[in-house]
């Protein structure tokens, strides 16, 4: 496993990241079994784990991999984020000051640690001032509660305006940003790739394998929305299953499973640090694993290109984030307001 510079942080990361979002009821429910999933990771040189406090429902995704690393704290890069509802109430999520500074403490709390080594924004939240989470997070950092900052699914402009507001505030700037990239979606070729590459940037790239579409185990006879709940249209969109039909035979014609051929399209974009992977168990992981160190020749990326034109997207992935305006239809449409009727008094009749 080979590491690669988490931006301009002076932090060292494997190319491959242990992603815990299957961790927990909605994936593995065997606590026992996840503990053993982040031990075989760390031993197999997986030296980075991304987590989030809503993995797993209330937090259990973090406790699980706070239980994994006792005793093993100083090997790994722990990354987590926030953003996401973690109680019934309006104020317990969100990027605010006051949210930040409660759901730091408590994933710190969760994960039984002193310290975090990446903290991220989950989503980003247009109705707050990015000034607000990087006062909080600069606070944090000077504090020595958490070693670095970054964000994750933020558009390339607002990449730019954080960065821009950092420097005028005299705050702390972001350092990585985690994203979605993959063979079916390029779109982050587009600007958000240059624009991190632009400013030293970190990226982590989550859903490498298109969630779940590039295993190989998703074809046009076999696909079912019911197999993901989460992204049912996602895994029944027929522009993604021809193309990873397509794929499917590149892929038999160089001698390699699709999802090795994944990862490794991935880790060739010379903006891209670590491919966050997500196994739900150890025989998963080990097979994820055996695609490390396995590049992806020019001639091979050129029929990819073909197959899935450079910054293409495929369709959208269901849970991938959206601003308000492509969301919400009526955010980007003019109400239609009634005619204007004259108060003018009409002149009296002649007749």
């Amino acid at each position: 496993m080979q590491t690669r510079p988490l931006g301009r942080t002076g932090i060292q990361v494997s190319t491959f990241t242990l992603g815990t979002m299957m961790f927990g009821p909605y994936g593995n429910p065997d606590p026992d079994a996840c503990v053993r999933i982040v031990h075989r990771a760390l031993d197999h040189g997986i030296t980075a784990v991304d987590t989030a406090d809503v993995y797993g429902g209330d937090g259990t995704g973090e406790r699980i991999l706070g239980k994994a690393l006792r005793g093993r704290r100083d090997d790994v890069v722990i990354a987590t984020k926030g953003n996401g509802p973690m109680g019934p109430g309006p104020n317990e999520r969100g990027n605010s000051r006051r949210w930040i500074v409660a759901a730091v403490e408590g994933s710190l709390r969760r994960l039984g640690v002193d310290h975090i080594d990446l903290y991220q924004l989950h989503h980003p939240e247009p109705g707050t001032d990015i000034e607000e989470p990087l006062s909080a997070l600069t606070d944090l950092l000077r504090a020595g509660k958490v070693r670095a900052i970054g964000h994750s699914n933020l558009p390339a402009s607002e990449i730019v305006e954080a960065q821009w507001t950092a420097e005028r505030r005299g705050l702390a700037r972001f350092r990585t940003e985690q994203l979605h990239y993959s063979i079916l979606n390029r779109g982050a070729e587009q600007e958000i790739l240059p624009v991190c590459d632009r400013y030293g940037l970190g990226v982590l790239v989550w859903s490498p394998l298109s969630m779940g579409l590039l295993t190989g185990h998703y074809r046009k006879e076999t696909a079912s929305a019911g197999r993901l709940h989460w992204a049912p249209e996602h895994l029944t969109d027929p522009r993604k299953l021809a193309a990873v039909e397509t794929l499917t035979s590149l892929a038999e014609q160089a001698g390699t499973p699709l999802r090795h051929l994944a990862l490794a399209f991935v880790t060739a974009h010379p903006a891209v640090t670590s491919a966050i992977i997500g196994p739900r168990t150890e025989e998963q992981l080990d097979d994820l694993l055996a695609g490390a160190g396995k590049p992806a020749g020019d001639d091979l990326l050129d029929r990819i290109d073909e197959i899935v034109p450079p910054a293409t997207d495929l369709g959208p992935v269901d849970v991938a984030y959206r601003p308000p305006p492509i969301a919400r239809p009526h955010l980007r449409r003019r109400p239609v307001r009634p005619p204007q009727t004259s108060d003018a008094v009409s002149p009296p009749s002649r007749t």
